[in-house]
């Protein structure tokens, strides 16, 4: 697993630090540039902190004149009823995180501006050293808002791009798709329990010399980078009105989301913006739990490697003690050497679901969870805990969200307000708590 060390004596004061999660600047990719790791690249090659800030601005204004806006803020805010129907007594108890209204209708686009971003100081920095440029095809495996924030980039960069989509993919994103220049392949099931076969064919593409413009960060580790944009605005907000979270609940589907969220929220306490990490749950669907299945593997190593008796971890209230007890007293040695284990086993605790994952939330319907170990490890270091939610649920959450507030969000997009419904009705939140939920989709 590859993660990223922010130098923050090189990024400046704890005063200049907070100053960046202060300031003013609406687009995300500037106001936050010298967290990003292409930033310093370019800086070491030669790029000034103008000349990156001019390539982030042809770049969303490129953005712009292909999808009618760039890259802005989106809101994080209080819904008070919705607070209500978890059972929260405080009337700022729920915080709702807002990206419907983000580039093509998701938080897709984060991810793959970060990506292109360091694509286009590479280019600038092969140019400069003499070294020339051979433009290489981009692929992406996606049937939705994923390909759709793929094509609109890419066009946006003039960059050729290849899709590989399921045969039942949504027409209306097809038609969009090649409207943007994408190349679509249809990748048909071949049999259940081997996994998601456009996945493979991305991958072959990749071995014929196709870059991985991905949100799995599995495959391009870059991805997660534009993905920490989303709660960095989050702790900007929070900072500024001196509030703090104590639960994020985050939809899992490929875990490109959530370990960006978690690295962007580690970050920003090891800066000292905030003053301690929320407990991240992960929601995945009785479709398809591989996420879930994961952790309790892993979790119930810990426990039996401490001493602990692992029983009671299949079931919720087993699950949510078993969450507490690592994060509270399981030693960091085991946990530490365990993961590793996980980390070089992988086939011991990840492999494609038995079943064709089917769901209401079909965003989220993932063979496997890529991007499973930095997600299980995120949960065990702060408490949380895997929910599966039911379709009923689901549905529920969707029908509040877009009753309660005037997003017009799809089921994907409201999974995580379904997980926190769940951890509400087991006991899992307190009265007083505070929670975070994000929703990433617009219904289409």
């Amino acid at each position: 697993m590859l993660r990223r060390i922010l130098d923050t004596q090189v990024l400046g004061s704890p005063e200049e630090l907070k100053g960046i999660f202060l300031s003013a600047e609406e687009n995300p990719f500037i106001r936050y540039r010298r967290l990003f790791h292409s930033y310093w690249t370019g800086r070491a090659g030669g790029v000034s902190d103008g000349e990156y800030q001019e390539m982030v601005r042809r770049l969303d204004e490129a953005i712009a004149e292909v999808a009618g806006k760039g890259k802005r803020e989106t809101p994080f805010g209080v819904e008070v009823s919705l607070g209500e129907e978890l059972g929260l007594t405080s009337p700022d108890a729920l915080w709702v995180k807002d990206e419907t209204g983000n580039v093509t209708g998701s938080h897709k686009a984060r991810h793959l501006v970060g990506v292109m971003l360091w694509l286009e100081v590479a280019r600038r920095l092969a140019i400069d050293s003499g070294a020339g440029w051979i433009e290489p095809r981009l692929a992406i495996a996606s049937c939705g808002n994923a390909a759709l924030a793929a094509a609109v980039v890419a066009k946006a960069a003039d960059r050729p791009l290849d899709v590989f989509v399921p045969p039942d993919a949504d027409a209306a994103v097809l038609e969009l798709l090649e409207r943007f220049g994408a190349r679509l392949t249809s990748c048909p099931r071949a049999a259940a329990g081997e996994g998601d076969p456009c996945l493979r064919r991305f991958r072959q593409a990749l071995a014929e010399g196709a870059l991985p413009f991905t949100c799995q960060g599995s495959e391009n580790g870059l991805t997660i980078e534009g993905g920490e944009t989303l709660v960095w605005e989050m702790v900007s907000v929070l900072a500024r009105e001196d509030r703090t979270i104590d639960h994020l609940v985050v939809q899992v589907g490929g875990g490109a989301l959530a370990s960006s969220c978690i690295q962007a929220f580690r970050e920003a306490w090891t800066m000292g913006i905030v003053e301690r990490l929320p407990r991240i749950h992960t929601v995945q669907t009785e479709g398809a739990f591989p996420l879930r299945r994961a952790w309790d593997l892993l979790a119930g190593r810990i426990l039996r490697r401490s001493g602990q008796s692992d029983s009671g971890i299949l079931e919720d209230a087993g699950r949510r003690a078993a969450a507490e007890w690592i994060h509270r007293h399981a030693p960091d040695e085991i946990v530490t050497q365990e993961i590793c284990y996980a980390a070089t086993h992988r086939s011991e605790f990840m492999w494609p679901w038995e079943d064709e994952p089917k769901s209401l939330a079909r965003g989220i319907l993932d063979d496997e969870t890529y991007d499973w170990l930095a997600v299980v490890e995120g949960m065990l270091t702060t408490g949380g805990v895997p929910v599966v939610t039911t379709e009923p649920v689901l549905q529920r959450a969707n029908d509040l969200a877009r009753a309660k507030t005037p997003v017009e969000v799809d089921p994907t997009g409201s999974a995580g307000l379904a997980g926190a419904l769940e951890l509400g009705r087991s006991g899992a939140l307190g009265p007083e708590d505070t929670v975070a939920v994000l929703f990433t989709g617009l219904s289409r």
